[in-house]
């Protein structure tokens, strides 16, 4: 009868071991894993990893240099949440993809320059003068808004967020503008004349915004506004309590004043 109840203990205990592993396995992971470019939003991740270790998550940072691998990443599940885009972009990725990408928490904007390259200054531009814009649809519409602001073209009115080369009513000096992936812009920087560049990609080829750009996005502009760079995760994870750490931890003071000091207005905090 002893023997007996042993095993029986033995059977009960087994039992609630392997409904405890079960409801580990279900209750997530303590480990959080996030996709993005390497600057400036690695290095935003990389500033709080030890902040969110302090609240029992570990932060893991996968880098992608493209704007497509990310996003379908989030969606698989191969990666938690994605930071590196903003939301006009992100609502155009899923409506091409079929994705159900959401945005949780803007970080910071990211103002676009006119860059010099052959050319150094707008007033020295000539006919025919070569300007590299972003390829995709919403940077490029921020690339054709900010040409318009410099006085350099003239956009049909209420372009705005959707504006394209179509949109053009007026170039004087018949600039000639040509849409380019906008990671490889910084490199084609000695055959054209001047290029707009995103401000990730200008900071990972040592451009400086005061040094080298001829203009840049106001800070208070609609591209501003609608520009941020969010936290973005699959639609149904949002209120995944290792995500809700790590938005308390980049809506802090602490954070804020990392964006604001190292990356000087190249880099804008918008919490």
């Amino acid at each position: 009868m002893k023997k007996k109840s042993i095993l029986a203990l033995l059977l009960v205990l087994a039992i609630a071991l392997s409904l405890l592993a079960g409801c580990n396995q279900g209750g997530g992971s303590s480990t959080l894993i996030v996709g993005a470019s390497p600057v400036p939003h690695s290095e935003i991740l990389e500033f709080i990893k030890e902040m969110m270790a302090e609240e029992g998550v570990e932060l893991q940072i996968v880098e992608y240099t493209d704007y497509v691998q990310p996003n379908l990443a989030t969606e698989s599940g191969d990666v938690d949440a994605n930071f590196f885009q903003h939301v006009p972009y992100m609502n155009n990725f899923n409506a091409e993809h079929g994705t159900t990408l959401v945005s949780v928490f803007p970080v910071h904007f990211e103002p676009l320059g006119l860059y010099k390259a052959r050319t150094h200054s707008i007033a020295e531009l000539q006919e025919g003068a070569i300007i590299a814009i972003p390829h995709d649809p919403t940077n490029s519409a921020r690339a054709l808004a900010l040409l318009e602001a410099t006085g350099l073209i003239t956009l049909r009115d209420g372009a705005g967020v959707s504006a394209t080369k179509l949109d053009i009513v007026d170039n004087q000096l018949n600039l000639d503008i040509q849409e380019l992936e906008a990671a490889q812009i910084p490199h084609v920087l000695p055959d054209v004349d001047m290029a707009v560049i995103n401000g990730n990609f200008a900071l990972q080829a040592g451009l400086e915004m005061e040094r080298d750009a001829v203009a840049a996005e106001d800070k208070s502009s609609l591209s501003a506004q609608t520009y941020a760079n969010p936290i973005v995760v699959k639609s149904g994870n949002e209120n995944d309590e290792r995500i809700l750490t790590l938005i308390r931890i980049l809506n802090s003071s602490e954070v804020r004043d990392f964006i604001n000091n190292k990356y000087e207005g190249r880099v804008v905090p918008v919490f």
